[in-house]
């Protein structure tokens, strides 16, 4: 190459800012499980935050009177509905009835962004313990079952205690998020951002989200020892 040729090439483009998050406050965002707890919780933050959501049960009369609850301009529909109106999809259903879930609703999730925070835990007289779905995590389970969707991981180590505390302002923690495709993960991760507190870290692809989850149980015995709602940061970012 001579030396003209080389003063022709395009200058590198300097590197992408991993904090340079896309705006996703017109995105809907629902929430399947949004009655139980953690669910209810995320609803209630990201609404509060200005996001609008649908929260999603199997009975609709139970996710509207969640709903009204809540308030914030929160509505409540059934899963099929849920999914169909919204642009986010967080997955908030137990793990016991997560894969028929998402399988009965693959349809209506094609094409949407989909974020699990199931963990997959058991329970003995020791406590909670790590499961290891066949898939390898939850995440990657729902990757399997919806292979038109957008299959993202967040939202694991929240507690949900913290998230409906209406007297709590900001929930002081970091959400890891997991996923293949880096503007995916950028909105997840911008949702996160928007309750405060919390911020959204890329944390991998979907193949390392079996200890994500599985940490879970490790917060759990954080949390009885010594009676805590403990959470995560991750230092240096």
């Amino acid at each position: 190459m001579t030396s003209t040729d080389s003063a022709q090439q395009p200058a590198k483009a300097p590197a992408k800012d991993p904090w340079d998050l896309p705006d996703v406050s017109g995105l809907v965002v629902g929430v399947l499980g949004g009655t139980g707890p953690q669910g209810k919780g995320l609803a209630y933050r990201l609404a509060k935050a200005g996001q609008k959501v649908i929260i999603g049960s199997r009975a609709a009369e139970r996710a509207e009177a969640a709903a009204e609850e809540l308030g914030h301009g929160v509505e409540g529909a059934d899963n099929a509905e849920t999914a169909r109106r919204s642009d986010v999809v967080i997955v908030a259903v137990p793990w016991d009835g997560h894969g028929k879930t998402l399988e009965s609703l693959r349809e209506e999730l094609a094409g949407k962004l989909v974020v699990d925070c199931v963990n997959p835990l058991g329970f003995d007289k020791q406590g909670a313990y790590a499961l290891k779905p066949e898939e390898g995590s939850a995440a990657q389970q729902a990757a399997a079952l919806l292979p038109d969707s957008r299959v993202t991981a967040a939202f694991h180590h929240l507690s949900a205690v913290l998230l409906q505390d209406p007297e709590i302002d900001e929930i002081d923690t970091d959400v890891m998020v997991l996923g293949e495709v880096r503007a995916d993960v950028e909105i997840v991760q911008a949702l996160a951002g928007r309750i405060p507190g919390m911020r959204g870290i890329f944390a991998g692809r979907l193949r390392n989200a079996h200890q994500v989850e599985s940490l879970v149980a490790n917060l759990i015995s954080v949390n009885r020892r010594y009676k805590a709602h403990a959470g995560l940061r991750v230092t240096d970012v």
